[in-house]
């Protein structure tokens, strides 16, 4: 991925990766990005995904693809394809590197078997209560398995049956045999294999018998030589697990030296928004939002067809770093990042959202010209396009009242406004309906005052208002989204759901700029005034765009 020059900044993993490198405990760094493919990929994943990539560019070295697919009954080839596409989507590529756990399976079984013979490990035949009663609390100690003595032989023999499917799911378990009394109860004997009969994504129906994600991860790092296994704080206490299992298993000559090393780092959390894969799911399953891709949740595949752009998101990783300490990111922040390369990126168009009609009267009849518009303001060398212009146009409903309040500078009658990039009209009156609702507004425009020429600059005019031709614009669907909780902190004080904002989508008829409607799906503009908008990926056709609002042009939740 290509990146323009920046300044990198320092911290806590740099700082380890830096010590690394110059004791010469490696020649160059390894990261790896691990989902589990039983879901999307959300904003929390996004920071950890540029972390990861981010670490292994700036220090040339590599970043693994790896999906850690150890739990069959709960894992999907979509999941994985998804990944793929969002880690993309991102910005990132990792070559040749893209593995599976499930890969693995069998050095995992062999390692199993080796910390069998090494009486490091035994098959328990408790049922799963009787493992949690027995497992103890924070304040008291676990009691030992009445199967933990079984002999090396009996264990080997037992864990060959289970892998050979003699035994339904939950008849035996393979635990590692550390210390049943340890403070810390990840170490208390931890079950590293269970049975499970079901097929999986990748393997089909060849196992029988899976690994559990924590002995399988730190395997997967030190097969594939992953010198810095960066993850989220909650594994912090599953650390000492995972370099005991390595240790162990690079004594008996499984896997090689040097081993990974577990760096954790606070995960993402933003205010109005759920990250929660129960939650998320639960929002899904009940219909809350239209799908994982609804532009209104989290996930990635939502982001990106809210228009959201990748750099946005690489743009916001950065701004707000790594840390050890939990945090709470406000969603204003992630938005202005968002803003901030839209307004680079995104050619201005023109769209009118609530369409009132201006009549110009004294304007010939049947005559049409151009009008000429910036791409983009700040980029001139992007060039001007034509704008179609008639004596019928579409306004604003905003931009016109009868009785003005004060400091309005937009249209009433009597007073002047600018039509912009076109000319200075004057506010004659309106019509209304039989209920005294608005229907059109009427006006005269000046015939020498067309912007960009002579004798424009005569009418001092305060007021400046956008429009489109009604003969040219056309009709188009437009969504307006917003947040999708009404509060910070979503479930704070009650069930998550009742923060459910029910302003979060609007689903509007607009008059759109006659060159939108070309719109390719996933092209952003800027509609002036409204803020930044994307031609939806999945609903646009050929000619036909639908337009989602990504953000608006200032935050409007600033109180």
């Amino acid at each position: 991925m290509a990146e323009a020059e920046k300044t990198i900044v320092s911290n806590f993993i740099r700082n380890i990766i830096d010590a690394d490198l110059a004791a010469g405990k490696h020649t160059s760094i390894r990261t790896r990005f691990p989902p589990e493919p039983n879901g999307y990929l959300h904003f929390g994943h996004a920071k950890s995904i540029c972390l990861n990539f981010g670490l292994a560019r700036d220090y040339g070295g590599a970043c693994h693809l790896r999906f850690d697919d150890t739990n069959p009954e709960k894992e999907e080839q979509e999941y994985v394809d998804s990944i793929v596409d969002a880690v993309r989507w991102l910005g990132w590529d990792w070559g040749a590197n893209q593995f599976y756990a499930s890969n693995y399976f069998q050095t995992m079984y062999d390692c199993a078997e080796a910390l069998i013979n090494a009486g490091l490990a035994y098959v328990d035949s408790q049922t799963a209560e009787e493992m949690r009663t027995n497992r103890g609390t924070l304040t008291e100690a676990g009691k030992p398995s009445p199967y933990r003595n079984r002999t090396p032989q009996e264990n080997l023999d037992l864990f060959r049956r289970m892998k050979a499917g003699e035994f339904p799911d939950g008849a035996h378990v393979l635990r590692a045999k550390i210390d049943m009394a340890s403070p810390n109860i990840n170490l208390r004997d931890p079950a590293i294999y269970r049975i499970r009969h079901a097929t999986h994504h990748n393997t089909g129906d060849t196992w029988c018998l899976y690994p559990m994600y924590t002995y399988a991860h730190p395997i997967e790092d030190a097969i594939e030589r992953i010198t810095h296994s960066i993850c989220t704080l909650e594994f912090e206490d599953q650390r000492p697990f995972y370099d005991w299992l390595l240790d162990k298993l690079a004594d008996l000559g499984c896997l090689p030296r040097p081993l990974p090393q577990q760096i954790e780092f606070a995960r993402l959390n933003l205010t109005y928004v759920v990250l929660s894969k129960r939650k998320l799911i639960q929002l899904v399953d009940e219909k809350h939002v239209n799908g994982w891709d609804d532009p209104r949740l989290p996930t990635l595949v939502g982001a990106r067809r809210r228009g959201y752009t990748a750099e946005g998101f690489r743009k916001f990783a950065e701004m707000i770093g790594v840390t050890k300490s939990d945090s709470l990111i406000d969603y204003s922040i992630f938005e202005e990042c968002q803003r901030d390369v839209l307004n680079e990126t995104a050619l201005r168009r023109i769209a009118v959202l609530d369409p009132l009609k201006l009549v110009i009267d004294n304007y010939p009849a049947g005559q049409e010209e151009e009008c000429l518009a910036p791409n983009h303001p700040q980029q001139p060398e992007l060039g001007k396009r034509p704008v179609p212009f008639s004596g019928e146009l579409w306004i604003e409903r905003e931009d016109f009242v009868e009785v003005p309040p004060k400091g309005y500078f937009r249209l009433f009658p009597g007073n002047k406004v600018r039509l912009r990039y076109g000319f200075v009209i004057e506010c004659t009156g309106c019509d209304k309906d039989e209920n005294g609702n608005i229907v059109a507004v009427h006006c005269n425009y000046f015939a020498d005052s067309k912007s960009g020429t002579p004798g424009a600059d005569t009418y001092k005019v305060k007021g400046n208002i956008h429009w489109l031709s009604a003969q040219h614009a056309y009709a188009a669907e437009v969504r307006l989204y917003d947040r999708l909780f009404k509060v910070p902190n979503p479930g704070a004080e009650h069930d998550f759901l009742d923060d459910i904002n029910p302003d979060s989508v609007k689903t509007i008829t607009a008059q759109l700029e006659p060159a939108l409607k070309d719109a390719a799906a996933e092209e952003r503009f800027q509609f002036e005034r409204h803020g930044y908008f994307v031609a939806d990926r999945v609903d646009s056709q050929p000619g036909k765009p639908v337009f989602n609002r990504a953000v608006t042009l200032k935050d409007n939740w600033q109180k």
